[in-house]
Parts: structure tokens; C-alpha cells; sequence
């Protein structure tokens, strides 16, 4: 069983054919999908998305690139919208300096109020970061010096040193398609060094599908492609690398059902 911890099933790509996408997902092995949520304003979109499949959960944040135009800085809403049972983490959160849709400053405040409801309701956050590692870095070292919490930073493409200080932190790296493109190779490296049992493999779908269907829209199913392509970087058997993935994810994200047996 593989699980995709990071998917964005309810954006207009999938509108037409998400049954399709989802059944695609399970015949390739998906057990479990985390459809993301980006903006408040459009969390119940994504909520009736992880209502109507079972195998499907959500989590509930503001995007950085959401960070001036959403109340991504009052923790006391996310932790009330946490409370739904198919919510299953806080975010996407974090740092985007490459395209700085939203401030700096209001980027951090959205993160930290984030991490204070991660905190609160026992959740992981998920951690989006580009382009912004000094601070990325400063924020969860503070943070997690003033009070423990659990994440992961999603779609990793950051530096080597940024992975080794999640992982110091008692973080998790996920990975994506990217790992499998052709100019990635100082990520492959990092996705050597990264400890299996902090691992885990996501889509980003619509976004970044992984080689051999790059340039496609990517969807869960094709998370199967990123996770034989880390296995291969790893040395290890497919079936091993879904294993240990499978059981991060549950281990991170303890309130999403495991399958029956």
C-alpha cells in the first residue's frame, strides 16, 4: 500500500473526472490520499472532497501565497475547523520567497499561528518551503523551542542542510515528483541521507508529476512513480519503500484510519 500525503483533489483539474482520478489511484495501490486545503475561504470545498471517499482525508490551512488575503494568522479558527473527523493536519503553511505572492511578515505570522493550532489540536503541520531557508529554519528551531509539535515538509526541494535540521527538529520530509526530474540531483543526494523512518511520498497533484509521465497532469495514482523511483535511490524493493512510507504517514498522522485488513 502506498499513501499519497499531499494532493490537492478538489482544484477545477479533477472537477470532471474525480471519481476516475480516485478509482485510478486505488488500482495502483493508493490506500490513502490527503487532499490539501489552501484557503479558508474555500475549505469546505475541500472537506466535501474527503466526505464523499472513504480513503480520502483533508487537512485545513492557509497557502503562503494565501497569506495576505485569508485569516490564515487566527489559530483559534483553524483549531475549531480541525475538529471535523476527516481532518487530519494544519496547512499548507510556511515560507514561499520565490514568488512572494503575500509579505514576508504576514507569511510568518500565518505559519506560526499554524503551528500554535498544531500544537493545540495534536496535529501535524504541513510545511510548504521555497526559497526561504534561513528563515524556515529560524522559525522551527524557535518554535519548536518554545513548545513541541509535529510536521512535515512537503514536496521538499530545499536544501541538504534545511532537511537535516527538519529531521534534528523531529520532523519529516516528503517527497515528490521532483525527485525523479532530470536537474534534481543534488535532491536525489538529500533523498539519500534523509532517515527511512522520516520519510514519506506524495503527488502535489495537479502539480509536478513525476518522469515517466512528466508533463502530464499528475494525480495519485502516479504517486507509485515517485515512490519506485526513492525506493531505486535507496536500494531498496518497491514493496519495502511503501511499507516504511505507509507507516510514517500513519505514525504522523495519527488521526487518519488505517485500512482494515
Amino acid at each position: 500500500m502506498l499513501v499519497d500525503s499531499h494532493c490537492h483533489l478538489d482544484f477545477p483539474e479533477f472537477a470532471e473526472e474525480l471519481d476516475a482520478v480516485v478509482e485510478r489511484a486505488r488500482t495502483a495501490g493508493v490506500g490513502r490520499m490527503v487532499a490539501i486545503g489552501t484557503r479558508l475561504s474555500q475549505f469546505d470545498r475541500v472537506l466535501r472532497v474527503a466526505e464523499r471517499f472513504d480513503d480520502v482525508s483533508c487537512t485545513v490551512g492557509v497557502h503562503p501565497h494565501e497569506a495576505a488575503n485569508e485569516p490564515g494568522e487566527d489559530a483559534a479558527r483553524l483549531v475549531a475547523l480541525a475538529r471535523h473527523p476527516k481532518v487530519v493536519g494544519i496547512g499548507e503553511t510556511g515560507l514561499d520567497y520565490f514568488y512572494e505572492h503575500s509579505p514576508r511578515d504576514r507569511q510568518a505570522a500565518s505559519f506560526r499561528a499554524h503551528i500554535r493550532a498544531a500544537r493545540e489540536t495534536g496535529l501535524p503541520v504541513i510545511v510548504h518551503a521555497r526559497d526561504a531557508d534561513q528563515d524556515m529554519a529560524h522559525i522551527l528551531t524557535d518554535e519548536m523551542g518554545q513548545e513541541r509539535f509535529t510536521g512535515v515538509l512537503h514536496c521538499f526541494s530545499s536544501s541538504r542542510q534545511l532537511a537535516e535540521k527538519a529531521v534534528e527538529l523531529g520532523l519529516y520530509i516528503s517527497l515528490s515528483g521532483i525527485v525523479t526530474f532530470k536537474k534534481a540531483d543534488a535532491l536525489r543526494e538529500t533523498a539519500k541521507a534523509v532517515p527511512l523512518d522520516r520519510l514519506l511520498v506524495e503527488t502535489d497533484a495537479p502539480y509536478l508529476a513525476p518522469v515517466p509521465v512528466r508533463g502530464k497532469r499528475n494525480e495519485p495514482a502516479f504517486v507509485a512513480h515517485t515512490a519506485e523511483a526513492v525506493a531505486a535511490l535507496r536500494g531498496l524493493a518497491p514493496t519495502d519503500l511503501a511499507r516504511v512510507t505507509t507507516e510514517n504517514f500513519f505514525r504522523l498522522f495519527a488521526r487518519a484510519p488505517k485500512p482494515s485488513a
